[in-house]
Parts: structure tokens; sequence; C-alpha cells
């Protein structure tokens, strides 16, 4: 009898060190993926915010300028949500699964696909700049400054939309290292472009708003040079291409990376047109309210930053694990990383509490901008857990094919709040920029809501479309 509960006792002990075991190579590999994007996303975040402050240090009306541009850029990339979510998608399924060879014709079809894209919106934005500024309110005092920095940006979207389609393909891989490698490279010397091009230095001329404009464009084609040097000539990836392979259109793989991606092109639409309608409620507050208002948002990426990292980490996570066909790793791997971006949102919310007044002051000297830039500070820390869960379990869907219940959520959560509370809080109640700030925390609450309840009801981990990808590798 001894004998008998001495090897239950035993057998229970190895099963504790087994799964401690587990557990350990669980948060390891999280922590391989995530860490690489979140040192991306946040020096990029704090990248734009020095660029931020440094066109601030010009004016308010020079923050205002630039602000607007910034919705309707994102919108023009809408479009290529659905390259970018398809694409990690396909490549984790692919690399899960040990299709090494599928997951690069992937890649192979995406940059045909996106150089296309990008031509186009390049297009439409260089086009199209004045009506848009016009459109987004701009006063007489930003009008210009905004035409300049958003048709010379635009012209930059083709080799954003290339580096855009190569990262995706490598997050899909799990090689988040390479992509933080150039996008942070290509950052920083938007930087030094900045500082020489906004106030002419180092024998430079000085062109302000529209400097800052052309330092992004160059930062975005170095950017883009690296990411097809990584992928055609460095062998220091799994996604290698050559470019002696086939590269005539594969309508079927274009087909299932839409299939995918599309309702995230959509969501990606609903969300940066409501947006942009969210600064155009905004804007009409003056050119002090709507500065205050961008440097709220500019700061705010240092939430959002993290947030989108552990998402990236659940894509592909995931989307590695259900190719595998181990649906149990997949829920593991969800769930490690939703607790971890949890603690992460709850401190960097605890940081805006504190410091939210030293944070404004850096972008401006007025003192009545910084003093609004931090009162929406508080109401942004107010918003973190809903942010966190939103971005992080959305991830998550995304890996398994489920991109509907994020478009869902983007949809009511935006349209209902940042356009139609928003406008009835700022216009209507007369709460001016605290209105827009109080319907953007009950935005993030309800997106969080319906991406949560998605995801706890299991049903991403029987998608079709998943099934019939593995099938056919």
């Amino acid at each position: 009898m001894a004998q008998i509960v001495t090897e239950c006792k035993n057998g229970e002990k190895l099963e504790v060190i087994h799964k401690s075991q587990e557990k350990s190579l669980m948060l390891k590999e999280i922590f391989a993926i995530t860490w690489p994007a979140f040192i991306e996303l946040v020096m990029s975040t704090m990248f734009s915010m020095v660029d931020m402050i440094m066109v601030g240090n010009l004016s308010a009306s020079a923050i205002a300028a630039v602000g607007l541009t910034i919705q309707p850029i994102f919108l023009l990339l809408a479009i290529f949500a659905a390259v970018n979510v398809g694409t990690t998608t396909l490549v984790a399924w692919n690399i899960g699964g040990k299709h090494l060879k599928r997951a690069r014709a992937v890649t192979r079809q995406i940059l045909l696909v996106n150089i296309f894209l990008g031509v186009i919106m390049s297009l439409i934005g260089i086009a199209l700049a004045a009506p848009i500024v016009k459109f987004m309110g701009a006063k007489a005092d930003t009008f210009d400054d905004a035409i300049k920095y958003l048709q010379i940006v635009s012209a930059g979207l083709l080799f954003q939309s290339v580096t855009m389609g190569i990262t995706a393909s490598l997050r899909g891989a799990g090689e988040t290292i390479i992509p933080m490698l150039y996008n942070v490279g290509s950052n920083l010397l938007n930087v030094f472009g900045n500082y020489a091009l906004i106030y002419g230095k180092l024998g430079f001329p000085k062109w302000g708003v529209a400097g800052a404009a052309v330092s992004t464009t160059a930062s975005r084609f170095i950017a883009c040079l690296a990411g097809l040097y990584v992928v055609f000539f460095s062998r220091k990836t799994l996604i290698t291409l050559k470019i002696k392979d086939n590269y005539r259109i594969d309508l079927d793989i274009i087909k299932r990376v839409f299939s995918i991606g599309l309702p995230a092109a959509l969501e990606q639409f609903i969300l940066q047109s409501g947006l942009m309608l969210f600064a155009r409620t905004v804007s009409g507050l003056g050119t002090e309210d709507f500065a205050a208002h961008q440097i709220g948002l500019n700061i705010s990426g240092l939430s959002f930053a993290p947030s989108m990292a552990f998402g990236v980490a659940a894509t592909t996570l995931i989307g590695q694990s259900l190719g595998a066909g181990d649906e149990q790793r997949a829920e593991k791997n969800s769930s490690a990383v939703h607790r971890i971006s949890m603690a992460v949102a709850c401190f960097v919310g605890l940081v805006f509490i504190l410091f939210s007044h030293p944070l404004a002051r850096l972008y401006t000297k007025e003192t009545t901008v910084a003093a609004m830039a931090g009162v929406v500070l508080k109401i942004l820390a107010l918003a973190q857990p809903g942010q966190s869960t939103q971005l992080t379990l959305a991830g998550a869907l995304r890996g398994a094919g489920d991109t509907i219940y994020p478009l869902f959520a983007s949809a009511i959560g935006i349209w209902i709040f940042r356009v139609i509370i928003a406008y009835i809080f700022v216009h209507i109640f007369k709460w001016g920029l605290i209105g827009a700030w109080v319907a953007l925390l009950l935005d993030q609450y309800t997106r969080s809501a319906i991406v949560y309840l998605r995801y706890r009801s299991g049903k991403w981990k029987n998608i079709k479309v998943r099934k019939t990808e593995i099938k056919k590798s």
C-alpha cells in the first residue's frame, strides 16, 4: 500500500514538473516572438512622438496640420489590412504545418499585390490631397502645410506597402527580430532627417512641415530596400525568395489571402473612416483643442504599441498552433498572451495618470494646449484594460482566421461611439474635447466586450477556411 501511495505521489510530482516545464517553454515562445515586435512598435511610437515634438516646436498650427493628414493616410492604407492579415495568418498556418514552399509562394504573391495597390494608393493621395484636407476641416493657418505633407507622404505609400507585405510574412513565420531591425533603423533615419529638414540644420534647407514629410518618405524608402534585401539576398529567414522564382499571378493564393483578410480590410476601412470623422468632429473645436487632441493620440501610441505587439504574437502563435492541429496549445498561448498584455496595460495606464502633464509639455510650450492634453491622457489611462483586451484577443481570432468578429466590434464601437456619441457629447452636450475622449473610452470597452465574448465561445477553433488551406497544403 505504501509503495502504491509513493508511486502515486511520484507520478503527481512528475506531472507537476512536466506542466511547469511546458508553461516555461510556452512563456519563452511567447516572449521570443513578442519582444522584437514590442520593441519595434514601441520604438516606432516613440520616434513618432519625437517627430510630433519636433513639429510642435514650430507652432500649434503645425501640429494640427500634420494631425489632419494622419487619419486620411491610415484610410488609404486600410486596403492593405486585407493583404497583411491574410498573409500573416496564411504563412503561420503553413509554417505550423511545415509547408515552407507554400509559405514562400504566398510571400511572392503578396509582393505583387502590394506593389500594384501601393501605386494606386500613392496616386490617390497625391491627386486628392486638397479636397481631403478641406473635408478634414483645415483652417487657414493649417491648410497649405497639410496639403504639402499629405502629398509628400502619399508619394511614399508604395514603399510602405511593400515593406508591410514583407513584415506580415516574416511575422507569420515567427521571425519578428528582422522587421524590428529594419523598421527601427528607418525610424532613426527619420528622426535625423526631421532634425535636418524641419529646422534647416547641417547645411540642409529649412522646410518646416514639408521637411518632416520628406524625411518620412525617404526613411520608408530605405526600409523598403532593407526588407527586399532580407527576403532576396540575406538567407537569414525561412521566407527566402529568388529573383528567378515563378512570379506569375496565382489567383488561388490571392483569393485565400483575401478571404481571410477582407473582413480585416473592411474593419480597417470602417475604423479609419470613423476615426477620420472623429478627428473632424474635434477639429471643429479650433486649432488649440485639435492640437491637444493630437498630442493625446500621439502619446496614446505608448499604450497602443505594446497591445499591438501582443496581438502580433497571438496571431502568429495561434496560427502556427492551429496549423499544426494543436487546438489546446493555441488556447493556452492566447490566454497567456492576454494575461501578460493586461499587466503591461495597467502599468502604462498608471504612467499616464502620474505623468500626464509632463508628457504633454514635451510637445508644446503653450500652457492651455498642454493642460487640455494632460486631461485627455488621464481619460486614456482608464481605457487601457479595454484596449489591451480587444487588441490582443482580436489578434488571436485573426490567427485562427476568424476575422469577422473584430470587424463587428470595430463597426459598433467606432461608428456608434466615436462618430455618433462623440458628436453628441462635443456639439450638443457642449462637453468639448473631454466629451470626445469619453466617447473613445466607451468605444474601447464596447469593442473589448464583443471580442472577448467571441473568444470565450471557442468557435474560432473551427474556421472552415483554415481546414481547407491545411488540406490543400
